[in-house]
């Protein structure tokens, strides 16, 4: 009986073989979670356990399989932090980065799925971070950069828009945000599927909005006020 074929120690790599862009696009981030790990990497340089954490169903293999698949694609890089602290970190290459306008799609696509959280359902304030991007769009034509900060039931992220750079976001609160915004989960969905306009949930008083210039006071409805 002859013995089976040793397999090589070097996974193949996936591919569709097939000479098409798109093709060659999922050849790099059609894998199931690769996305997911951009996501959270777009909010910035994150450790292998804070990845882990924010990934709820992820396999400790599968992530570590998918990083690296990310390096050798160069999507992201690891880097160790200087002292004292002896951990390492992962972060997006500008290529990497450059998927935001994906996900943003992505997010758009998958919005009007975006309703009543179900029982098994996991929920991290900042993953509201990429749909909220477009209610901020009128920002992004703004000849400055706002901050701003966003109060959900589970946490707090922010985001950037308008001036130079790209838009981003990030985990946590920020520093000296040009506009605070508070408002529950439901609140921050509608806004996400665009049923609800920042806007009208000022109005409504779905939304409460904090701050002194002239971004916060537009959103408040206050612009042209004497």
């Amino acid at each position: 009986m002859p013995r089976p074929s040793q397999r090589s120690t070097t996974a193949r790599r996936r591919t569709y073989d097939q000479y098409c862009a798109a093709a060659r696009a999922l050849d790099a981030v059609g894998d199931r979670w690769t996305l997911l790990i951009v996501r959270e990497l777009l909010a910035g340089p994150r450790r292998y356990t804070d990845l882990h954490a924010d990934l709820p169903g992820v396999s400790t293999d599968m992530l570590a399989g998918r990083l690296k698949d990310m390096e050798r694609d160069g999507l992201a890089t690891r880097r160790r932090l200087p002292p004292p602290s002896s951990a390492s970190v992962y972060e997006l290459t500008a290529r990497g980065r450059s998927l935001l306008p994906l996900l943003r799609e992505l997010a758009r696509w998958g919005a009007d799925a975006l309703d009543t959280p179900r029982p098994t359902d996991a929920v991290r304030a900042h993953w509201f971070a990429v749909p909220l991007l477009d209610a901020l769009h009128p920002l992004e034509g703004a000849g400055q950069r706002t901050v701003v900060e966003v109060h959900v039931d589970e946490g707090v992220f922010h985001l950037a828009a308008g001036g130079p750079g790209d838009p981003s976001y990030g985990d946590g609160p920020a520093e000296d945000p040009h506009i605070r915004l508070h408002m529950d989960t439901a609140t921050c969905a509608a806004v996400s599927r665009g049923d609800l306009s920042l806007a009208d949930g000022v109005k409504t008083g779905r939304v409460d909005v904090a701050g002194l210039g002239p971004a916060a006071a537009a959103l408040r409805g206050e612009t042209g006020r004497g």
